[in-house]
């Protein structure tokens, strides 16, 4: 797995784990809530969804990290494969926001844009 890979997967998970911190601890913040496109309002149940959505994010940025040190301490076949497949998801997952909705394309942009580096720098 080339450096390239490394580090793009590695921004990645880091992205993720910003999003984990603006979804799980301070989206009740009202900053926090504009940029997600949210109003005063609203109901207590989206802040559920919020919190356990953020959490989702952050186990989905261990499988890169995890992947990288697992390649580094010897395994590289299984911390290639952990790394590729987590980019992959990461990659999807962007794809799936813009198209469900088309106005999220600069949420959806910086989560699929990093992963999809490293798999094309991957498949070089």
């Amino acid at each position: 797995m080339n450096v390239v890979t490394q580090v793009f997967a590695l921004v990645a998970a880091l992205f993720h784990v910003a999003i984990f911190a603006l979804e799980s601890l301070f989206f009740t913040r009202p900053s926090v809530r504009r940029t997600f496109g949210g109003r005063a309002g609203i109901p207590a149940e989206v802040d559920l969804w919020a919190f356990n959505q953020g959490f989702y994010n952050l186990f989905l940025a261990a499988g890169p990290i995890a992947g990288v040190i697992v390649y580094h301490a010897g395994h590289r076949a299984a911390g290639e494969a952990l790394t590729l497949y987590a980019c992959a998801f990461m990659l999807a997952a962007g794809a799936v926001l813009v198209l469900s909705q088309r106005r999220l394309w600069r949420g959806a942009l910086l989560q699929a844009l990093p992963p999809l580096v490293a798999l094309i720098a991957a498949a070089l």
